[in-house]
This record gives C-alpha cells, structure tokens and sequence, in this order.
C-alpha cells in the first residue's frame, strides 16, 4: 500500500455491527430475441460497507469522528474488520497453512502474495489479500509447514511471504491467516444529527476497499 494507508483498524466495536460485502459491475444487455449478453466491467470485486449500523452509543460516534478526522476523510485508507470474511478458512475456523493456494515453486521465486480462493467448481476467483493479521499467517510447502522466522516471512502490510531459499520446482506453496480489509471513507463528511441519532436514527458512514 502506499503512504497514504494507516496500518490501523477500524474501531472493532463499530465494525462488529456494520453491514456490507462484495459489489460487482456487470454489463446486461438484452436482445430482441429475450436473450442477454452479460460482461463483467471488473475483473474482481470490490467491498463496500456502512458502519452506521455500529454506532450505538454518542460515545461510540464520537470514537468514529476522531477516527474519520486522523484520516482526513476519504485522505488515508486503513484497515477494517468484515466479520463475515476475515479468515482463509470460514469465520468459526482456525486457519490451516493448507488453506489457500499461492503458488507453485520453480526453483527460483522466493515471494508469493497471500490470496483466497472462492468457489471450485466452475470459475473459482482468486482475491489477493494485503492485509494479513500479524501473527496468524501459517505457511507450509509442499504440506509441511515452515515456520515463520529465518526461513520465512510474511510482510502484514503487503500480504507477500518471502523465502530464504527459493521452494523447488513443482513445490505447492499454500497458507492460512486472518485478514482485515483496506479501506478509505466513502465520503468527505459526516453529517450527523445527534437529535436524530438520539432518538434512534442511524447516521450513515460509508466505507469503500481499497484495491491493493
């Protein structure tokens, strides 16, 4: 990520009770026939979230307003917590350094970006994960695990594991982790009325990923 990211996340207790998840762009045109002609206008997709839900209390919001001004608004991006896809592994799993594929050796790269695959059948997507959790990241090579340390590495504000001696051709390269999502506010204000939010209304912050 570039100079503009905060390696901060995102108050939990807010993120906890947000809403969001994946947004495609896809293209429909329909024929005279009935039939359509479908083309996705991205080649992955791009989260989007309102952590307004979250706030429950004036104490919580305010924790957000600092928040919201350390970033300058929409300025700096930073980490955020999607409860629903943190893991390489389903929410309520441990992560396996068998759970994502990230490559496959040939004797001379020594770097690989962390990535999780969804679906299997028919057009897995492969998303490219940037921001690991510093220490949850478990490597392992052809099945067996390395421990992270001298013979390994994993860089949490990129997502790239690095080796000290480069996996052997045709080695399976795979790991396993926890991972926030980077992100920036989605818009240059918040506009809050603490009346309304008094008595029960919930104020809108949008939040955008950032793709690495």
């Amino acid at each position: 990520m570039p100079a503009d990211f905060h390696e901060i996340r995102f108050p939990l207790d807010v993120a906890l009770g947000s809403r969001g998840g994946p947004v495609r762009r896809t293209d429909i045109v329909t024929l005279a026939s009935g039939r359509e002609h479908r083309n996705s206008r991205w080649s992955g997709s791009r989260r989007r979230y309102d952590a307004g839900l979250g706030v429950r209390t004036v104490d919580a919001l305010h924790a957000v307003l600092a928040f919201f001004e350390e970033r300058r608004g929409r300025l700096y991006g930073f980490r955020f917590h999607d409860r629903m896809d943190c893991k390489s592994c389903a929410p309520s799993g441990t992560p396996s350094p068998a759970d994502s594929t990230l490559g496959v050796g040939d004797g001379t790269q020594t770097a690989f970006h962390l990535a999780k695959t969804y679906g299997s059948g028919f057009a897995p997507y492969r998303r490219t994960v940037a921001k690991p959790v510093a220490g949850t990241v478990r490597v392992a090579v052809n099945g067996s695990e390395i421990a992270l340390g001298a013979a390994a590495s994993c860089d949490p504000a990129t997502g790239i594991v690095s080796f000290a001696a480069a996996p052997a051709a045709g080695a399976l390269v795979t790991a396993g982790f926890a991972f926030d999502v980077p992100v920036r506010f989605d818009a240059d204000a918040l506009d809050v009325d603490l009346s309304a939010f008094e008595a029960g209304a919930i104020p809108s912050i949008p939040l955008v990923e950032i793709i690495p």
